[in-house]
Formats: C-alpha cells, structure tokens, sequence
C-alpha cells in the first residue's frame, strides 16, 4: 500500500485527538451516504417505470417499421416483401394504412386515427394481450369486418362491446378533395361492428381504432398501397442484425425504425426527467461534501504535529498534500460504497418482493412500485462520488497547505 493512502486509512480508521473531529467525520460520511441512496433508488425507480411504459406502448407497437422517406404511402406491388420474409428472425411482414379519422356511435363523435392492418396482424401472439377478455385480436369474423377502438375511443363513443349489435361508423377524407368540408362531399364513410376493445398506453387508446388492411384500403382508395410495414420478430431476433440487413435491401427510399425509434419523444421525455432528477440530486450531493470539507479541514489542523513530525524525516508538501487528499477521498468513497449498498439491497429487494405499493382501493397497471437497477447507473454514481469528493477534498488540501505555507513564512520572518 503507498505510504499517503497507508497514512489517510489510518487517520480515517484511528480516533482522533478530539472527539468532535469524530463526530464531523463520520457525519460526512452518513451524509455521502444519504446522498449516493437517494441517487441509486429514485433512478432505478425511473428506470423501473420506463421498463412498465415501454412494456404497454410496445405491445402494439411492430419490432421494425417500414415508411416512406418521401411521399406517404409505399407500393406494395415493387415492395420486397418475399425477400424480407426470408430475413432469419422476421416471423409476420405485415402492410397497414393510418389515416385520420371521425368516429361516430351512439349519436355521440370523436376524432382520432384508424389503422388498417393486414390479415397477419392477428397471428402474432403478444397482441392478443391488448385485447379486453380475450386472448386474441380478431378484425373479422364468418359475419362481418370488425373493428377494434382503443379503450378511451370506446369510452368517448359509448360503445359496450358486450352489445353484439354495436356499430361504429368511420368518416375519412376524399383523396383529391380538399376543399369540401361537409362529410357527405369531403369524406368516404363506413360501418363496421365492434365485439371488443384493446388497452394499452393512454395516448393509443384514446386515439386508435383498428380495422382490416382490405377495408381501409377500399374506403381511401389504396390500390396496393400502404403508409408503412411493419415487421414482427421472433423472441430470439437481434433487431440491429435485422435493421442492418433491411437497409441496403430497401436502399434510400425508405426509413426503417425499431420501437424506440417509433416512440422518440416518449422515451426522450422520460430520460429527460430522469437526468434533470440526477442533477438534483447531484447537487444535494455537493453540499453533503461540506461535511467533508470540515471534516478534512479539523483533521488537518488536528494532525500539525504529525505534518510537523513528517516534514522532520524529510516529507515535502507534495506527500503531506496526497495524504489529506487520499483521506479526502476515503470519507467520500466510504460513504458512498454504504449508501450504494443499502440502496442496491433496497432495489434488489422491492424487485423481488415488491414490498412498496401503491396502495389500495386503485387500478394500477401494477401493484407495487416499479424499479429496475442497472449497472451503468451504479457505476455512474460511484464515478459521481469520486469526482465530487475528489474535488472538494482538492480545493480544501490546496487552501488549507497555501494558508500553512503563508504562516510558516510569516514566522521565519
């Protein structure tokens, strides 16, 4: 072990000459503690509602979508649609239309998107999961077409899927039409019956109906065309190794996107409240090192016979500068290796256990407080610590051997 850091583990781990120097330090110590807990448990707990969030949006969401860099739609004639099925991985390639919408049921309207999806939309198995009392997602049976509304567009209409003889009429624009606004003239309608309705994130489901990619495509007048594929992978894929293979397949002509990608702005926001926390709670931080800045201060005023002793068997400031900012550093590293346990003990738990609720009496998409720990986070706020530390304990070593050296100086003279 090199003699400075040998040295501040021993001022560190010996008792003081005074009691309070003490106390001071292991205050230091508890408040880098508190500091490094709160930072390690509130961004799992982001990370954990990230994690539910994406779950929900996702569901509906394909693992790689397909649009158009110009224009709206693409032409499903020259679109390589056998050369994709044939990618390892890609299990359903599956054309759909999203236009905006008018809903009207009940004598009651609402105005949202409709999205036609191909027949193979219902054979991928995670998307039975959206559907209320069912285990699958069904858009047409012996009878009729059916359509699907989102949770909220059901609401908003007053639509009871329970009632078999539930209908919802679907008003779309007239493609070259533009200057009507009265529905008869300026918009395609149809009728479709609804048996059920699908929940999944808040903004979908007050927003999206589905329908099937054939009835859409009538009512706009989309001969083979589409404004996106999406493609749904089996549970082993790699998406990059997908989207890599998709691009010089596709060329320039198209935007190829994975979920997050789909999603920016959702998951950008949550990020962005996630560090502005961080950098709160950084700054909380940086005061608790001004218990460590005292602390470091007393220590050295506390150890001038010893520095005096040291100086005696030929140290220079340099050695008697490392010591301090090793001791320094070993109350800030201390107290942050205790606060990063007990908060990785605490995660570790609620995720097991689930011990923290949201309580009763609610309809909670899940019953106890989500969190997720990662171990760049962890790292991230041990490199926090060590930098904070180090610098505190930098400026006050610098301060405190300039304000020595002066007094020296001023009693040679």
């Amino acid at each position: 072990m090199r003699l400075p850091l040998f040295i501040a583990n021993r001022y560190l781990l010996a008792k003081k000459s005074h009691n309070l120097i003490n106390i001071i330090t292991w205050i230091s110590i508890v408040s880098v503690s508190v500091g490094a807990f709160a930072l390690i448990v509130v961004l799992s707990a982001f990370n954990g509602l990230e994690q539910v969030v994406s779950s929900m949006s996702n569901l509906l969401a394909p693992d790689v979508q397909i649009t158009a860099v110009k224009g709206k739609t693409i032409d499903l004639s020259a679109f390589p649609t056998e050369r994709i099925e044939a990618i390892p991985g890609v299990e359903q390639v599956v054309p759909t239309i999203t236009e905006d919408a008018l809903f009207r049921a009940n004598d009651k309207q609402h105005i949202g998107q409709v999205k036609g999806v191909g027949l193979a939309y219902e054979q991928v198995e995670r998307l039975g999961n959206v559907v209320f009392d069912d285990d699958a997602l069904v858009l047409h049976d012996d009878e009729a077409d059916l359509a699907l509304p989102g949770a909220g567009v059901a609401w908003y209409l007053g639509i009871n899927a329970y009632d078999p003889y539930t209908l919802l009429r679907i008003y779309v624009p007239k493609r070259g039409n533009a200057s009507s606004m009265s529905l008869e003239n300026g918009f395609n309608s149809g009728v479709l019956t609804v048996r059920r309705v699908f929940a999944t994130e808040q903004e979908i489901d007050q927003k999206v109906v589905l329908v099937p990619y054939p009835w859409l495509a009538e009512l706009l007048d989309y001969d083979q065309k589409a404004t996106a594929v999406e493609l749904f992978l089996s549970s082993q894929a790699d998406v990059g190794r997908v989207k890599k293979e998709l691009k010089p397949l596709l060329g320039e002509g198209y935007a190829v996107k994975d979920q997050q990608e789909q999603q920016v702005t959702l998951y950008r926001v949550m990020r962005s409240e996630k560090w502005a926390v961080y950098v709160i709670l950084t700054f909380i931080l940086i005061l608790a090192t001004f218990n460590v800045v005292g602390s470091l201060s007393m220590l050295m005023i506390d150890k001038r016979k010893d520095t005096g002793i040291l100086k005696a068997m030929g140290a220079d400031n340099r050695l008697i500068k490392r010591i301090f900012l090793n001791e320094g550093l070993l109350i800030s590293v201390a107290g942050g290796l205790i606060g990063l346990v007990l908060g990785i003990v605490l995660v570790l738990l609620q995720q097991r256990f689930g011990f923290v609720k949201f309580g009763t009496g609610g309809n909670y998409v899940v019953e106890a407080y989500p969190v997720l720990l990662k171990f760049k986070d962890v790292l991230l706020i041990f490199a926090t610590i060590v930098v904070v530390g180090g610098t505190s304990a930098f400026l006050t070593v610098r301060r405190a051997m300039r304000k020595m050296a002066s007094q020296s100086d001023s009693s040679n003279q």
